[in-house]
This record gives structure tokens, sequence and C-alpha cells, in this order.
């Protein structure tokens, strides 16, 4: 049995019944067994695990002998319950090829590095089951791809937002596959691999670089989005910044900046959880920066129009750099900031 009350990782694609059990502490006690287990499984949908609560996979025990079929998601959960859960392996839809056309950067016989539009899902889930990127690399890369992400995730070593553009790099082969799987996670700590974005964000820091170090974890009333948690309740993450440029001022009267983050760690929106925290959300985050609408109105009407059309957070991977995994070379791939970026920092330099 694997203790949920341990940090870990769950693969939702895993092919066989994974069996778990989780212990209530007494922070937890009161909530809703389906609350519970979401926070013990924060990479499973809530929606999954109250199919599993109601398909009776999950079991309350007192340490003995004797087992009762929980099968209510609206159980309140005490303290010192034991539950063990039998978390069924995730229906995988057939992966079909699309031609959907990519942005490449760079392809040779191992890996294929590309420039991600923004509004392009990486790889299927329970809210799109096509039109994905992995969708589109099946049909440009045919069966080279490999399959150790995943049957869902063939070749994805990493991922970005559905909303952040920028680049990625795929890998086609097992081989090449397990290499960069390494480098990215070592997050350059002891090797050359980098990762950098270029993040538009209202106001502008009074320093000219940072490092912002603070634990992510689930938001504790909001499925989808994370938040900076308390020791102890999510997991280390820290970004490191530079202040490229100030729009509108200076300092505490700049009315925006643009900033380049780099990640020592890669937790679910770690850019974007950081910068909101640090008091510097992305403009036209819907998730994180939903607390400075009334930004627009300090700007020019064309410009307020502009941001109001994004429709998806300011965020662009703009830098990626690896050692090739066959010719032990080191590659680096920069990404200019696309069309709709580029036009709301072209306004900005004129305020």
């Amino acid at each position: 049995m694997t203790d949920l009350n341990a940090p870990m990782d769950f693969d939702t694609t895993d092919t066989e019944t994974a069996y778990l059990t989780a212990e209530v502490d007494p922070s937890q006690a009161g909530q809703r067994l389906d609350r519970f287990l979401s926070e013990a499984l924060p990479d499973v949908s809530r929606t999954r695990i109250q199919a599993v609560i109601r398909e009776g996979h999950v079991q309350i025990t007192d340490g003995s002998s004797r087992r009762a079929t929980i099968d209510d998601v609206k159980y309140r959960v005490k303290q010192g319950e034991r539950f063990e859960i039998a978390m069924p392996p995730a229906t995988v839809p057939e992966l079909k090829p699309q031609a959907i056309p990519l942005d490449i950067v760079f392809e040779d016989e191992d890996l294929i590095v590309i420039n991600k539009p923004a509004g392009l899902v990486v790889h299927p889930g329970a809210g799109q089951l096509d039109g994905t990127l992995v969708n589109a690399l099946l049909a440009h890369c045919g069966d080279s791809l490999s399959g150790i992400g995943g049957v869902a995730r063939p070749g994805i070593v990493h991922r970005l937002d559905k909303d952040t553009s920028g680049l990625m790099v795929v890998a086609k082969n097992d081989r090449t596959h397990r290499a960069l799987a390494e480098q990215f996670a070592d997050h350059g700590r002891t090797g050359e691999m980098a990762r950098g974005y270029l993040a538009l964000v209202w106001g502008s820091p009074t320093l000219p670089h940072g490092r912002i170090e603070a634990p992510i974890g689930r938001h504790p009333t909001s499925r989808t989005k994370m938040a900076v948690v308390p020791e102890g309740k999510g997991r280390f993450a820290a970004t490191q910044w530079r202040l490229v440029e100030s729009y509108g001022g200076t300092g505490k009267d700049a009315v925006a900046s643009l900033i380049e983050c780099a990640l020592e760690t890669g937790r679910t929106h770690q850019v974007r959880v950081h910068l909101a925290h640090y008091g510097h959300p992305l403009i036209a985050d819907p998730l994180y920066g939903q607390g400075f609408k009334s930004k627009l109105k300090t700007v020019p009407e064309n410009l307020a129009r502009a941001i109001s059309s994004l429709h998806r957070q300011a965020l662009h991977a703009a830098h990626l750099a690896f050692v090739h995994p066959t010719r032990g070379t080191l590659l680096e791939f920069n990404s200019e900031l696309p069309n709709d970026l580029a036009e709301i920092v072209r306004q900005f330099r004129h305020l």
C-alpha cells in the first residue's frame, strides 16, 4: 500500500489498479471524503475520485480485519480514520493523428523542438480528447514517438499550460525520453539544462532581480488553482527573476513590467502563482490576476482593448537549453514574444 500522507506523484495513465491508504490527521477532520482524497491525490480530478467512491472502491478500516465500504462522497471523515482505496486505471482514449500545423524550431532523429502557440493543449485529458499537441505530433512523427511518457502522452517530457506559448522539446525514442526526463527532473541544478520565461506583469519590482522561494500546493477552496501554502502542506518551489523593463514609470510608480523568470523547480502554474504571491500577477491571467482588472482603467483605451482581447495569461516560454542525449552537445533555443504579447509591449512602451 502507498501512504497518501507522504509526498507522492500519481500517474493517471497507469494501466494497473493502484492500492493506496490514507489516514485522517487532525487538520483534515470534518472534510468530505471526496475533498480529503482530492487533497491526497492532486493530479486526479475530483470527478474521477467521486466515481471511485461511488463505485465502491474505498473502504474504511479500524485497524483490525473489519472493513466497511464507503460509497457516499459527502461522508465526513474523522481524525484517525484510515481509508483503503483501490484506484482503477484511467480509461485512455485511442489517440489519432491529426494534421495540426506545428512551428518546428529544430528536429533530428531523436527529438523535436517546437514553438507551441497559446491555446494548444499539450496532451489529451478529460476536458479535451483531441486537437492536442500529441495528436499533431503523431501525424508528424508517425510511430517513432516514445511511449515512456504514458500512452496518453507519447514523447512528452515537460508541459506548458494550454494558454502559455513557447518552446517545448519532445522525445522521439525511449532512450532520448529517459535522458531528457532526467535533465528536466534535475532542473539544471547539476547540469546545463535551463528553462526561461518572459512574463508581462502588473506593477514593477523595486529590485532589479531576486528569487521567490515558497511552497506550492493545491488551493484550499478551488480545485482549478494552485497556491502558495504553509510549509509541509505543499512542494518546495523556487523561481529566479530579473526585471527586463518597466512601463509608465519606475519602481512603485510603474504600471507594468516585463520580467524574465528561470525555474529551479517545475510545479504546476509555478511562475503564475509565485509572481501573483509576490504582488505582480501576470497580465490577463484569468486565475491569478482577477483582482487587478481595475488596472485596465489606468491605461489608454487601445491598450486596454488589446489586453482584454488576449484571453490568456501573458506568459511565454522564451528560452530552452538542454544537452542532446546522443550528441552530448548543448542545444540552446530562444523564442521572441508572439505577436499578441509583442503588440502589448509596443503599446506599453509608449506610456
